[in-house]
């Protein structure tokens, strides 16, 4: 009877440590609690494609993150994509002309042939930096502690980039983008520990949101690149839940037009994130 025990004990035990294994049961996210909406949150930036707009400093570029991260408080939106040799790297295009001095698309150029050409910022000048690997990007939010939302292109799986996001540990700094309700599910259903940004841009899509199953603790609200009403933005934050406004596109170029204090009126009405195209203009208006 003694041995029976003993052996159900440690079948219990090896049981409890095989759950932790289980992404089910993995430890949640910081950022999960991070972005709990509890009233009048500290507006934040987020760097679109890591930052645009910068002369001399390209989208996508781990400098341009650098940069940007000494300068202001700031969440980094990346692209995930992957070369044909199956290396992750930061890149928005399907091709490499508009961001490098190179041509062709990502998915027919190996890492080797990528990392030998330069990137190009905004203007289209030729800089001295590279395009950086999803290592590598990851590897230095970890160590910054700087906030990236990751944008998966459909080359790359997001359970590959999960694999990449464990084996950095990266987890307390990475949250996953989705564009629509199914994409949502699956990223839930995949990485229940993960904060995710989900498309809110009215009522039908929010309400979806809140009968999928995700606990809404686990949600980021992107409510698009227009304004929504003030009455979406009241019903997102009733249920804890921050709002990431996109300025880029029309919204930045008003603001450009007319003045940057239009930030301070968008997280009036309210926007909690700004994403944005000027991410040094508006952070220095929010600031104020």
């Amino acid at each position: 009877m003694r041995k029976i025990l003993m052996l159900c004990a440690i079948l219990f035990l090896w049981g409890c440590k095989s759950d932790k294994s289980d992404p089910q049961v993995r430890e949640e996210s910081n950022l999960i609690n991070v972005f709990q909406y509890e009233g009048a949150a500290q507006p934040l930036i987020s760097a679109h494609r890591g930052g645009k707009g910068i002369p001399g400093y390209p989208e996508n570029c781990i400098e341009t993150m650098k940069f940007l991260n000494d300068s202001i408080s700031a969440v980094f939106e990346i692209d995930v994509a992957k070369t044909k040799d199956n290396v992750l790297v930061l890149m928005h295009d399907k091709t490499i002309d508009r961001t490098t001095n190179g041509f062709g698309l990502v998915n027919d150029i190996t890492f080797e042939e990528l990392i030998k050409l330069n990137l190009k910022d905004d203007s289209g000048a030729i800089t001295d930096y590279k395009v950086p690997t999803f290592d590598a990007v990851l590897e230095w939010a970890v160590k910054e502690n700087a906030i990236l939302t990751l944008d998966i292109k459909r080359s790359v799986s997001l359970e590959e980039v999960l694999k990449y996001v464990e084996k950095h540990k990266a987890e307390d700094v990475s949250a996953i983008i989705t564009y629509d309700l199914k994409q949502a599910k699956k990223a839930y259903q995949l990485a229940p520990h993960l904060l995710l940004s989900v498309s809110a841009r009215n009522d039908k899509e929010f309400d979806e949101l809140l009968n999928s199953g995700i606990p809404t603790s686990h949600m980021l609200a992107f409510t698009g690149t227009k304004l929504s009403s003030p009455e979406l933005f009241e019903k997102i934050h009733e249920n804890g839940i921050y709002c990431m406004l996109g300025t880029i596109g029309n919204l930045d170029g008003m603001a450009e037009a007319r003045g940057d204090e239009l930030y301070n009126t968008w997280i009036a009405l309210g926007a909690d994130i700004l994403a944005t195209d000027r991410p040094l203009e508006a952070a220095l208006s929010v600031s104020k």
